[in-house]
């Protein structure tokens, strides 16, 4: 065990800070690029590993669950380890695991190796935003967070554009290879200038039962979304299995870490109804804000001809929007109660969801990308807003498991968001092409005119009736895109009298809570 140590070492200054700053920030760059750098890869990925594309999606699914499982462990592993040597070892950890990503030979290799990859990935955003707090000085937090934040701003932005022209112009292993460069100045620039500074340590218990209580009822539940379609859902005697182990898995890990003096997950926060509130409005709503991430550049890559690098163009607006109005916001948070500022994320989300469900079969770039510059109002202000409320309230001890217990509940939604959002999809998608069917076909007029027409233009009867049945194919896809950015945003309209059963709460006085 460490010395412990009455007071720190003094903060960084000049060269050595801004370095080790900009070393921490390509650690949270690279957690949050691979969350959303391969929404775009999922068509090719799926293509040249000669799987669907709901197939495809588990490569997203994986990483996220993995990560938001891990998540609660970060407190213990610094505490046990230090920061400095948790937060380097989780990025050479994430590095290696990127290369295995690279050079994985076919969906069942990729999967493993995006869990592993998730699962030690815990420790980076968390210990990224702890370290630069510890090294700037008291006067300079602000920056410090303002770093942190624009950082996580940015990837988002980045990962669809770098994906899609990845994917375009090399091949999809690359979106995991480019990590490793990074990752290795990162580790290195990280340690150099921190290692003398490691905070710490103590032998703390760890709560190993709840921890695999989570592994397994999270676990169970995720392989259920996943393979719940492709199996007949619960016409399925495996399906129904792991449903029955995700419940008792569940209840048996709320009832064990209600009980254990030093638990994995501190459910005690519940008893805050600003948490209990904030977290459940945050959890759904980012996985209304991920699926929606996911289905369009799905969408506009099966069904619309888009190629990857302008699927990841038009969702390049939000972020930048985001990011210009991110600042502006900040400010207003201390003199605005969060309740407005939630509400006016969530009013942005529903009306650009709102927005692409009139999208029609011949909508064109700008009208793609408008919606996009709606939700980058959403993203500038719901992230801060929703952390604000959901802290409210909560005492200084209990901030660090109440924040990894939020992360963790907002993560494993959005994957869990994903798996259902491609799975209704092709619901609609089905019902809708049904409907189309029986209204063509026989002596439909507009059936025939259309077969005469291909026939004419070359094509022969079997090639007429499977090019119809591609138009009728990609008409219910349209269709069933439309029908689920509805539901989305009416969601989204239902979860806004939600955020005023909390109490009030100014932006200034959860953020000094936070950093603390």
């Amino acid at each position: 065990m460490s010395e412990t140590v009455s007071q720190g070492p003094p903060p960084l200054a000049g060269s050595a800070l801004a370095v080790t700053a900009v070393a921490l920030a390509l650690g949270t760059f690279m957690q949050v690029l691979d969350s959303s750098i391969a929404n775009v890869a999922v068509p090719n990925i799926a293509g040249n590993l000669s799987v669907s594309p709901d197939q495809g999606t588990w490569v997203i699914t994986s990483f996220a669950v993995a990560n938001g499982i891990s998540v609660p462990l970060t407190g213990w592993l610094m505490g046990r380890y230090g920061m400095v040597k948790t937060f380097v070892a989780s990025v050479l950890a994430f590095t290696v695991a990127s290369f295995l990503c690279g050079i994985s030979w076919n969906l069942s290799s990729l999967i493993f190796f995006r869990i592993l990859q998730g699962a030690v990935s815990g420790p980076m955003i968390p210990g990224s935003q702890a370290l630069l707090i510890m090294i700037f000085s008291a006067r300079q937090r602000g920056t410090a967070l303002a770093i942190w934040s624009m950082t996580t701003l940015v990837a988002p932005v980045t990962g669809p554009i770098l994906g899609g022209w990845i994917c375009d112009n090399w091949a999809w292993p690359w979106i995991f290879l480019i990590n490793v460069p990074v990752g290795i100045v990162c580790a290195w620039l990280c340690w150099r200038g921190m290692r003398g500074r490691e905070t710490p340590t103590r032998k703390a218990p760890i709560d190993t039962t709840g921890f695999m209580l989570l592994l397994v009822w999270v676990g169970a539940l995720q392989v259920v979304l996943d393979t719940g379609k492709d199996a007949d859902w619960f016409a399925s005697s495996a399906i129904v299995v792991e449903a029955v182990i995700a419940i008792i898995g569940f209840i048996a890990w709320v009832i064990w870490e209600l009980n254990e003096a030093n638990p994995i997950v501190d459910l005690s926060v519940f008893r805050s109804r600003n948490f209990a509130l904030g977290a459940l409005i945050s959890a759904l709503a980012f996985g209304l804000f991920f699926g929606a991430n996911l289905l369009q550049p799905l969408w506009l890559q099966t069904h619309m001809g888009y190629i990857a690098t302008w699927a990841g163009l038009v969702a390049m607006p939000s972020g930048m929007v985001a990011v210009f109005l991110t600042p502006f916001v900040a400010r207003l948070m201390n003199r605005f109660d969060a309740r407005w500022t939630a509400t006016v994320a969530l009013a942005a989300f529903a009306a650009s969801f709102f927005m692409r469900s009139g999208y029609s079969p011949d909508v064109d770039f700008r009208n793609l990308i408008i919606p996009m510059l709606v939700q980058g109002i959403a993203m500038s202000t719901f992230f801060v807003s929703m952390i604000t409320l959901t802290l409210n309230g909560i005492g200084g001890p209990k901030i660090a498991s109440a924040s990894g217990l939020y992360n963790f509940m907002r993560i494993t939604a959005g994957s869990f968001a994903a798996s259902l959002v491609t799975t209704v999809w092709d619901r609609g998608e089905s019902t809708h092409q049904t409907r189309l069917s029986e209204t063509m076909g026989g002596t439909d007029p507009a059936w025939l005119s259309s077969l005469h027409k291909l026939e004419h233009a070359g094509l022969s009867l079997a090639q007429s009736v499977a090019a119809i049945g591609r138009q009728v194919g990609d008409q219910a896809y349209l269709m069933s895109t439309v029908d689920m950015f509805r539901v989305f945003a009416w969601l989204m309209v239902a979860l806004i009298p939600c955020v005023w059963l909390t109490n009030k709460a100014m932006g200034s006085g959860a953020a000094a809570a936070a950093a603390d």
